[in-house]
């Protein structure tokens, strides 16, 4: 398999991503956003998740499909950023139509991020901005690292940050990830290598190679006081929401290839996936289980590339993988 020509996850064609973020206060929102409604799943794993409208995304409630999907730091306040984004789409003329009303499908999920160092002592809650700020920005190239919902982001050792991969399947499906990685435990086991390195491609974090030697530092691995990787995974197979819901599972095994520990009761771990239904399967079994595997494979990596992509600012509380490596 290869990566799509941006490594992104808008390497599926028709998706766009959008960053708002405000560095005092160390946050921010991402949006994605479609040229028309997609189908969409979720599988949460963490103990302690903060999410709005995921309910509606199991395979037998009414509304198959959704306008936009939104992941933003500043915990339940961060939930307001998908209210900025409905706001805008309704503007537009896009939601699921209600008698003489439109209503616009936002589905979200934050991360906790509110003592990483930025001033919180805001009199307005500034997501509902910042979401609107994020879906006027989408576009098919965006910025990794310190953006968007990965503005603030930490994990036990290091800065977290926006990560996004893509890979282009033998079927000529293509699959891609987005994640802010806001981990409870750590990216890497010694602060040299990820733990994600067995599934990089072409040193697109560093090239520092698999952990050398066995593994059996688990009881000293550190935790933060700070926790939730929210995730997307898409594709431009046509599938059914429940099997965007099998392909969100099976995408959670990225997260655990790459953060240590993940799923904990005190983090919120989710993916959501995403389909948007313009190339059909041509043997549902086969196609579905190596989606399903892309997107694991992608999400591990884009994990890798949001820690190792997180730039240094003021104030911050934990260093940037990049430059414990000087």
């Amino acid at each position: 398999m290869q990566t799509g020509p941006r490594n992104l996850i808008t390497d599926v064609s028709g998706l766009m991503v959008g960053n708002a973020q405000d560095d005092a206060i160390k946050t921010g929102s991402t949006v994605l956003l479609a040229d028309r409604p997609i189908t969409c799943g979720v599988s949460v794993m963490g103990g302690a998740p903060g999410t709005r409208e995921t309910d509606l995304l199991a395979p037998d409630k009414t509304v198959q499909q959704v306008d936009a999907l939104v992941l933003s730091g500043g915990s339940a306040f961060g939930l307001d950023a998908a209210s900025g984004v409905a706001d805008a789409l309704r503007a537009q003329g896009r939601g699921f139509a209600v008698g003489d009303q439109t209503v616009p499908v936002v589905p979200s999920a934050i991360l906790f991020d509110l003592m990483n160092g930025g001033d919180k002592d805001w009199s307005e809650n500034p997501y509902r901005a910042l979401g609107r700020s994020a879906l006027k920005a989408a576009d098919t190239s965006f910025d990794l690292g310190t953006v968007g919902a990965g503005t603030g982001a930490t994990l036990a050792s290091h800065k977290g940050g926006l990560g996004s991969a893509s890979l282009v399947l033998p079927s000529g499906h293509t699959v891609g990830a987005l994640v802010a990685v806001n981990a409870l435990g750590d990216a890497t086991p010694d602060g040299a290598h990820f733990w994600a390195a067995p599934w990089e491609i072409g040193g697109e974090f560093g090239g520092f190679g698999i952990v050398p030697g066995p593994q059996t530092n688990w009881p000293t691995t550190k935790l933060a006081a700070h926790n939730t990787t929210i995730a997307i995974v898409a594709t431009d197979a046509d599938l059914t929401q429940a099997q965007c819901t099998r392909m969100a599972t099976a995408a959670h095994d990225g997260m655990a290839r790459a953060l240590v520990p993940s799923h904990t009761p005190m983090d919120g771990d989710l993916v959501f996936a995403a389909s948007t239904g313009s190339l059909p399967l041509a043997d549902p079994v086969s196609d579905t289980l190596w989606i399903g595997h892309a997107a694991a494979t992608c999400l591990a990596r884009a994990i890798a590339r949001g820690v190792y992509l997180a730039t240094e600012a003021a104030g911050d509380t934990r260093p940037c993988f990049i430059a414990t490596k000087r």
